[in-house]
């Protein structure tokens, strides 16, 4: 377990760097997850595309800042992905994009906890000891 949760946050950094960066590529691919009601579709699929690529840098170099806002982001995310779940655009779809589209809900809580594994690197081992004349 502990190899796990050492590496799972350079999975998902992986995870988000190539989401991200198809957000930015192939913007389109993304367009069955905006729900209707959020205005300016391509701004919230190409802020979220940067989004994610931010968090995988985060991840990678497991700044502090990185788990909390990563865990938020797959937060954020959770209405499209139930939209897309739910909605069938552009009429009916194959049942195995819906079967997916279902399952990848609960990932949403691996992918979570993915995301929370990441910690900063210990600084207090690597920092050295500073004798004072008052301690020998």
């Amino acid at each position: 377990m502990a190899v796990l949760r050492r590496f799972a946050p350079d999975a998902l950094a992986g995870l988000f760097a190539v989401s991200g960066a198809l957000h930015l590529v192939r913007p389109g691919m993304f367009d069955p997850l905006i729900p209707p009601f959020l205005p300016v579709p391509g701004a919230v699929i190409t802020l979220s595309g940067i989004a994610e690529l931010v968090c995988a840098a985060g991840l990678a170099r497991r700044d502090r800042w990185a788990a909390p806002v990563s865990a938020a982001l797959l937060v954020a995310i959770v209405p499209g992905n139930l939209w897309f779940a739910v909605a069938t655009p552009d009429g009916p779809r194959p049942g195995w994009l819906t079967a997916a589209a279902w399952a990848r809900l609960p990932f949403q809580l691996v992918l979570i906890w993915m995301a929370l594994q990441a910690r900063p690197a210990r600084l207090d081992t690597a920092r050295p000891s500073i004798d004072t004349p008052n301690d020998r």
